[in-house]
């Protein structure tokens, strides 16, 4: 089928079966007589298949038209009526009152009447009793035509489903129902887990998606987790560009004490993890602090190193700043006294012992430089700094992480600059830090950098400013590009109401954006 525009569309396409009585009822022609023909032609409706992002719903779509005579108030009451579990709809023409038979199937959501099947669902002791119609099941799921319409079909009235949570189930059953999406960040796991498990593929992508937008370093760790439970090989590798550039923060969240044993296993061998072995190690005590919790034994420094196993060695402790590890993992007590002095040798000795933990440092991650001007100059009046801001807006077609901006130094010999740099969004602070940098009087750029990488979204205009204060002139930028290509990512800059020194789009400073990607 094509629509209006030329677009191929989806549908589904239902026959109205009448009664005999019906079926049998003489048609009148035009002029009041009664046709020759007893047959009624079947009735056809379209359902357009829906089309969504995260909250979107098919009707937003494929909008339609209520009936000029319908009323407002009963179509609100009946709406609100299959949200709750064991309402009947007493009207006798209820029908009448939705134009399309997707909104008159999405009054069975959730709803008793007409129901042929009823599911338990949820764990013992938080169970919900739900009412289904086993034909739409049927049609959303072959997990459930297979159930009800199969070979080895069985005939209960209800069934048991102790392993999904009934709030997962029950926005799958909405989605089947209605063709409506809807999900939230603390039940997005379990409907991916319930789309998986009745093989409901749009539904799932659709959480994957919802992740995948959702994704920062705080849940990357247990989303990493999930990723590879359920099999979603885009969703892991979102992950780990996440867990890569953004390390530090992602091991000293929360989540990261909820991941499986594997999962720490393979964070732990990651040659790209960009962040301090310190961090790494203090990671690794915390998660094995949990999971004595989780096994109920005894928080103890012995039951720690039971509970990391080998994983301890993948910790690359000879790599540590010889500071970090004789105030942090020498003092810890989980090294035993034979390791602690070994690694000391390996440190100082010309003659270094054989160690089983990984003593070659991770590659981390190589930043990338976007350079936004074609040359740069500088005269005898400019470029002065007085505590104004210097600014501009970027954006990106892919995601990336910001390390800090490349900023010119003094055009009159070796200086030093303080610098404030700050990353916006719509005003909203992302990050910011103040450091000082030392130029040796060159043109080039010199590199400041933030406490963490920033995460930036595609498609959304952000802000970079930096506000420097030395008592030298400095070199600026000229002949800048609105465009500039760097690798696989492009990014596009426009001038920023909030730069006050003269940096824009032409000329000025913040030549470099710092990134990884």
């Amino acid at each position: 089928m094509v629509d209006a525009k030329g677009k191929n569309m989806k549908c589904l396409t239902f026959f109205l079966m009448l009664p005999e009585s019906v079926k049998n009822r003489p048609k009148k022609g035009p002029k009041g007589n009664a046709s020759n023909s007893s047959k009624l032609p079947p009735v056809c409706y379209e359902i357009i298949t829906l089309k969504t992002r995260k909250k979107k719903m098919a009707a937003e779509i494929f909008p339609s038209k209520k009936p000029a005579n319908s009323n407002p108030n009963a179509v609100q009451q009946y709406h609100q009526q299959n949200l709750n579990n064991n309402n009947t709809i007493p009207a006798p023409n209820w029908q009448g009152l939705y134009p399309t038979i997707r909104e008159r199937n999405a009054v069975m959501f959730n709803n008793e009447l007409m129901a042929d099947v009823h599911f338990v669902v949820g764990p013992s002791g938080g169970t919900q009793r739900l009412p289904g119609h086993k034909y739409v099941l049927a049609v959303g799921s072959s997990v459930f035509h297979a159930m009800f319409y199969g070979e080895l079909a069985e005939d209960n009235d209800e069934i048991r489903i102790p392993d999904v949570e009934p709030a997962a189930f029950l926005a799958m059953l909405k989605y089947i129902y209605c063709d409506e999406i809807d999900l939230a960040a603390d039940t997005v796991l379990a409907t991916l887990y319930a789309a998986k498990k009745y093989i409901v593929p749009h539904l799932a992508r659709a959480c994957v998606n919802f992740l995948e937008t959702s994704l920062s370093a705080k849940n990357a760790c247990v989303l990493l987790s999930q990723s590879c439970l359920f099999e979603e090989p885009d969703l892991t590798q979102r992950c780990w560009e996440v867990i890569d550039a953004q390390a530090e923060l992602a091991l000293k969240s929360e989540g990261f004490c909820d991941i499986d044993f594997q999962t720490l296993e393979s964070i732990l061998r990651r040659e790209t993890l960009n962040a301090k072995e310190i961090v790494v190690f203090e990671a690794a005590l915390s998660w094995a602090e949990v999971e004595c919790q989780r096994q109920e034994m005894s928080v103890s420094i012995d039951n720690k190193r039971k509970v990391l196993g080998k994983a301890l060695y993948l910790i690359r402790i000879p790599t540590m700043a010889l500071d970090d590890f004789a105030n942090g993992a020498a003092q810890s007590g989980v090294l035993t006294l034979t390791e602690t002095n070994d690694i000391f040798l390996w440190y100082t000795a010309a003659k270094k012992p054989e160690l089983e933990f990984v003593s070659n440092a991770r590659k981390g991650l190589v930043p990338q430089r976007c350079h936004r001007f074609q040359s740069c100059a500088y005269r005898s009046n400019q470029w002065r700094y007085r505590g104004r801001c210097d600014s501009i807006q970027f954006a990106v077609d892919k995601r990336v992480f910001i390390a800090g901006f490349g900023l010119y130094g003094s055009s009159c010999g070796s200086a030093e600059y303080s610098a404030k740099i700050e990353l916006k969004r719509q005003g909203v602070l992302l990050g910011q830090n103040l450091s000082k940098y030392f130029s040796d009087g060159s043109s080039n750029t010199f590199p400041v950098w933030f406490e963490y990488p920033v995460q930036i979204e595609p498609d959304t205009f952000y802000t970079a400013s930096v506000i420097l204060d030395s008592n030298e002139l400095s070199y600026f930028g000229q002949e800048g590009m609105t465009e500039v290509q760097c690798g696989k990512v492009t990014v596009q800059f426009q001038c920023s109401s909030d730069s006050t020194n003269g940096t824009g789009v032409q000329g000025g400073q913040i030549p470099e954006l710092i990134f990884y990607a």
